[in-house]
């Protein structure tokens, strides 16, 4: 099982870039670009609360759990 980021969606849907979004929430771009890329192992709830104010959004809108395929 992982969870998968989906703010470059959300921010596709919103016309949003990158260095904008980083600016609202008062993250550096390197980090934003880290979640964007699924390659961060955590977010602070401080955080995920201001990319969703930013982005007009819920959390379920940004995070997605995709369970792990069975074996057969």
């Amino acid at each position: 099982m992982k969870i998968v980021v989906n703010l470059d969606v959300m921010m596709a849907k919103r016309k949003m870039s990158l260095s904008e979004l980083a600016q609202k929430v008062d993250i550096t771009m390197a980090n934003l670009s880290i979640l964007k890329n699924n390659k961060a192992r955590a977010i602070r709830f401080s955080t995920l609360e201001a990319i969703c104010a930013a982005l007009d959004c819920q959390p379920g809108d940004i995070l997605e759990f995709v369970p792990d395929e069975e074996e057969s």
